[in-house]
């Protein structure tokens, strides 16, 4: 029987064994894939085929499987094969029957064994996958001084049991779909029933279903950018990243979702504010005070990263701004090269620094970091290529740049900065005003899942402005944002103040 013939078959499980070994073969590649394995084998008089993927199943548990299968009689099996087989001699956990062809292979190519059997219009489907995985350990770009060391890792069950683990509410749910045509990659959306708000899941499904592509091998960051309208993406991350557990719970509980995708240790949270990504789990793990000092840093730190340029630049090109007391500022020996040029060039050599150790081997990286140095800062300014200030707060606004937890939005500030010095080489004073707003326009206008960006502060809301600005207390934070439209608000009752104990008389 021809492909062409079989393709145009009804994708049913028929009685006929060789039919379906016939579809599935084809289909699958049998003979021509390695990795595609077919085991035939009679059990008490019955014909079955059993097919998997090497590697994908655990072989200690299959072999046990098939030592039980070896020993059934014709009288264990016959009649009902498959009923009998189902309840009474598979001794797994995790088995079902499925009256599609295609449906057998999807589950075979996800990992799970499947079983075929003479005369029967349904096939067994036998979960012992196993996938190649890593332990759970911290992330490098989250790491705490103090709190847990795991982290998510590329599978999705070892992550919705780290989720679990911190939060046993029965009403948490982990729904599963599949998005690509050919990748047919797994999705897990993670939420709160009685809390996220229905609408907000809704939109998040449906923008997923609507996505048609043939596979998502980036994972996390090629679904980010098909579930967020904008055919050209965004300037600045408008869901945010997290391998840690207790950060995700900790969103879960204010009432979004979250997007694990298989093969990625990194989860999506959506919706998000440009706060969101601002907040780093060290703030929680200290208490107020420290975390209100590590968060005005981090505050500081975006500031600087963002003006320190371009105001410098400025007030060097018109000296004229800067009042008497501060007359110092501004390079005495401008350099051949002139200063937009300069502040470009050290802008790249930084990020050619900065991506140059990602791709180094890790014993090289301190050594070509270290080299990189000194070739573009020491022989640059003595060759007199640089100004020695614009090497230095280049670099101080390099810095600043490192305390954005979110390497997204770090690599935004980024750009931002570098439009903010183009528009002040171009237009001076005007320029850096009309660039600053027309960011903060940007900004305003945009929008995760519905929900605007600068929230708190665009619409402006006094309370939670306040946790934005400053690390509260948890007993304090006892309502869930507003913003999301929960269904629980409350997050935990206010407690009466303990009366004091009458006098005696």
């Amino acid at each position: 029987m021809g492909a062409a013939t079989i393709e145009k078959q009804a994708p049913k499980v028929s009685t006929n064994l060789e039919r379906n070994m016939a579809y599935l073969n084809s289909v699958m590649g049998y003979g021509k894939s390695f990795d595609i394995v077919l085991r035939r084998f009679n059990v008490g008089g019955k014909e079955i085929a059993m097919y998997f993927v090497n590697g994908f199943v655990k072989d200690d548990v299959m072999a046990l499987i098939l030592r039980n299968l070896d020993e059934l009689k014709r009288v264990d099996v016959t009649p009902n094969s498959l009923h009998k087989l189902f309840n009474e001699h598979i001794n797994h956990i995790q088995v079902e029957a499925v009256d599609e062809l295609e449906k057998v292979i999807d589950q075979v190519l996800s990992g799970p064994l499947a079983l075929l059997i003479e005369g029967e219009e349904q096939a067994l489907i036998i979960d012992l996958r196993q996938y190649p995985s890593r332990s759970p350990q911290e992330p490098d770009l989250e790491k705490v001084v103090r709190g847990p060391r795991d982290g998510f890792v590329e599978s999705l069950v070892p992550n919705c049991l780290l989720i679990r683990r911190r939060l046993r509410d029965p009403r948490l749910r982990n729904e599963v779909m599949q998005v690509g045509t050919r990748s047919k990659t797994d999705i897990v959306i993670s939420y709160i029933e009685d809390v996220t708000n229905p609408n907000l899941i809704k939109k998040v499904k449906e923008n997923l279903q609507r996505v048609k592509i043939d596979g998502i091998p980036m994972a996390e960051k090629a679904i980010e950018e098909l579930i967020q309208p904008g055919k050209f993406g965004h300037l600045f991350p408008k869901v945010r990243f997290t391998e840690r557990p207790d950060v995700a719970v900790a969103h879960l509980l204010e009432g979004r979702i979250l997007i694990m995708v298989d093969t990625s240790p990194s989860i999506i949270i959506t919706p998000c504010t440009l706060w969101d990504h601002l907040q780093a789990a060290e703030e929680y793990r200290q208490g107020p005070p420290v975390g209100i000092y590590i968060r005005w840093v981090r505050y500081l730190g975006v500031l600087i990263a963002l003006f320190l340029l371009p105001l410098w630049f400025l007030v060097a090109i018109q000296p004229e701004l800067l009042p008497p007391a501060l007359k110092f500022i501004g390079p005495n020996e401008p350099g051949r090269i002139p200063l937009i040029g300069q502040f470009i060039m050290a802008e790249m050599a930084i990020d050619m620094i900065r991506l140059a150790t990602i791709h180094t081997p890790t014993p090289l990286a301190t050594s070509t970091g270290i080299i990189a140095a000194l070739l573009v800062g020491d022989v640059a300014i003595n060759v007199g290529l640089f100004n020695a200030e614009v090497v230095m707060y280049t670099a101080i606004a390099a810095v600043a740049s490192f305390l954005i937890p979110s390497y997204e939005l770090s690599w935004s500030i980024r750009l931002v900065r570098l439009f903010l010095l183009v528009a002040t080489a171009i237009f001076k004073l005007p320029g850096l005003i009309i660039a600053a707003l027309l960011t903060l326009a940007y900004l305003v206008g945009t929008k995760s899942m519905g929900v605007p960006y600068m929230w708190p502060l665009i619409p402006f809301n006094f309370k939670e402005m306040v946790n934005v600005l400053i690390r509260t207390p948890v007993e304090v934070r006892n309502t869930r944002p507003a913003i999301f439209h929960p269904k629980d608000v409350v997050r935990q009752a206010v407690s009466e103040p303990a009366r004091k104990p009458e006098k005696e008389k």
